[in-house]
């Protein structure tokens, strides 16, 4: 069966730039003109993936990603996005985007993108393992941070962040290793985006003076509590 793709994206000429080039490599594409558009066609097509521009008119594409993202977990959303800066890409991640594509792009590397989530979610087991972080009980598959005082309701990216930190408590969870898992690329930009969920999370953590994440420089982190 062919890969179902819905595609948000405002522009017309790219975006049938990229439908032609992705229905010639056997993937079915629709398109919406909007986030709107986008919303009502996620639910009547039920899409394999979703990739979408951020900046569109009527409703903008993060917007758009945290509404399915009510109801719908599960299915990938890739954004397009000329916007660059580090703040824009944890953003698009916080609300539950699965990658953030540049533009200009190449066909190519959209593909493999989209190839690559596609197999990130086919492996994917829900497991119900919870975990005792201080005195913070942490829930992976509802991404929730219960302490006695509050609980916090956290992003995708920060969940498996802190999924990955606590599995390996007390040893180092490489740069390398949670870039190329969740981003896919382990380059300069990516390592800085980390970085801002890892702040993220040592702020949500701070009720517990006993619960560090350890920066060893150059290398990782490592969770000690």
């Amino acid at each position: 069966m062919k890969i179902k793709v819905l595609l948000v994206e405002d522009e017309p000429s790219l975006s049938m730039i990229i439908k032609d080039a992705m229905e010639k490599r056997e993937f079915e594409v629709n398109c919406a003109a909007n986030g709107n558009e986008g919303l009502e066609m996620f639910y009547r097509l039920n899409p394999d993936i979703v990739v979408a521009d951020i900046m569109m008119p009527k409703l903008d594409g993060f917007t758009m990603t945290q509404l399915i993202r009510q109801s719908n977990k599960q299915t990938p959303i890739l954004f397009l996005s000329a916007k660059s800066k580090t703040e824009d890409v944890v953003q698009g991640f916080e609300i539950g985007g699965s990658d953030y594509l540049k533009k200009p792009f190449g066909m190519e590397e959209l593909i493999i993108r989209i190839k690559a989530l596609l197999n990130r979610v086919q492996n994917q087991v829900p497991e119900s393992k919870t975990y005792q972080i201080g005195s913070f009980t942490f829930d992976p598959l509802h991404q929730t941070l219960a302490h006695s005082l509050n609980t916090e309701l956290l992003s995708h990216r920060e969940a498996a962040i802190l999924e990955r930190l606590c599995s390996n408590q007390n040893n180092i969870v490489e740069n390398k290793a949670v870039l190329m898992e969740l981003w896919g690329d382990d380059n300069f930009f990516n390592i800085r985006s980390l970085h801002v969920f890892i702040v993220k999370l040592r702020k949500k953590l701070s009720l517990d003076a006993k619960v560090q994440i350890i920066n060893i420089r150059g290398i990782g982190y490592k969770m000690i509590y």
